[in-house]
């Protein structure tokens, strides 16, 4: 069973309006979204996006005349939302990442515990497979990737093991990838599999995951209506590095040179303000999912004040 993390919290964040419009960037199986609509009034909408067409599927099943599902992926926000009248938006949330469902089907490609076609892609009508880039590639831009994405300190090793397995034979599936891996990653810590970092950075990759967020997030803050709050959960340090980072800009106050004869009054507003501290799930969620505890939720509320 899929369990939606953060689930209360992140939707709490929103402080949702029976009568606004707000967007769900990451359906997936849907969590967020149907508590969401339960807090809707009849005249509030709810547009959420979705790459996975496994997740449009499951969409499909809510029948409800104040829900938008639009297959495409988060960066189209502006355009999208245009496309439905919509130009200002009370709230918006991302839930970043692979999803459960993604992890747990193996004919996804995901993951390294099933030996199955090496997909990787979250919308599979369209893009290219991890398979198909990993024996075209440059071995240096495999190992920056790996490196960059997957933070792993082996990456040279792991993309020379790489291109010399392919030039024997093209890699089809997780499991071949896995093992070529597990020969370049001399140790890991403990209980994580050695192709843990690569599988990531070769699906971040793949899905344009963290070029997507750096271009959405400024589509988010220029939609959100004065009040309006931003609630986005990430799961590992370089997708919440972009979050806070992005936040933390549009949440300072343009500086002036010191000394000049200026009132802080005077001083343009900054457009975001952060809102408390980053949130973890508790204890008993951990427990009851957990791949829960790594997630870390954001949140974030617009301000008067003008976009830069």
């Amino acid at each position: 069973m899929h369990r939606t993390v953060l689930l209360q919290e992140a939707v709490d964040a929103l402080a949702i309006k029976p009568d606004g419009v707000y967007v769900d960037c990451t359906f997936g199986r849907g969590g967020h979204s149907r508590l969401i609509l339960s807090r809707l009034g009849p005249t509030g909408r709810l547009i959420a996006f979705d790459k996975d067409p496994y997740a449009i599927a499951e969409a499909a099943t809510i029948s409800d005349p104040r829900f938008t599902i639009v297959h495409e992926g988060y960066v189209t926000l502006t355009e999208s939302l245009a496309q439905l009248g919509v130009s200002r938006i009370d709230g918006l949330l991302m839930d970043l990442g692979v999803s459960s469902p993604q992890l747990d089907d193996g004919a996804r490609g995901f993951s390294f515990r099933f030996d199955a076609p090496l997909d990787m892609r979250m919308d599979t009508t369209r893009g290219i497979t991890a398979a198909d880039w990993l024996n075209t590639a440059d071995e240096k831009d495999i190992a920056e990737v790996v490196k960059d994405y997957g933070e792993e300190r082996f990456a040279r090793q792991v993309a020379a093991a790489i291109v010399a397995r392919r030039a024997v034979q093209p890699f089809a599936t997780t499991g071949e990838l896995a093992a070529v891996v597990a020969t370049a990653v001399r140790t890991r810590e403990p209980g994580q599999d050695p192709a843990t970092r690569t599988f990531q950075a070769i699906r971040i990759y793949v899905n344009r995951e963290l070029e997507e967020l750096s271009l959405t997030l400024p589509q988010a803050l220029a939609l959100l209506a004065p009040a309006g709050r931003l609630s986005v959960i990430a799961f590992h340090s370089l997708e919440d590095r972009i979050v806070k980072r992005f936040m933390q800009d549009q949440a300072t106050a343009d500086q002036l040179p010191n000394r000049l004869p200026v009132m802080a009054s005077e001083i343009a507003p900054a457009p975001l303000k952060v809102l408390g501290k980053p949130v973890r799930p508790s204890a008993d969620e951990v427990s009851a999912n957990p791949r829960a505890r790594s997630a870390i939720l954001r949140i974030a509320e617009r301000t008067s004040g003008a976009l830069r």
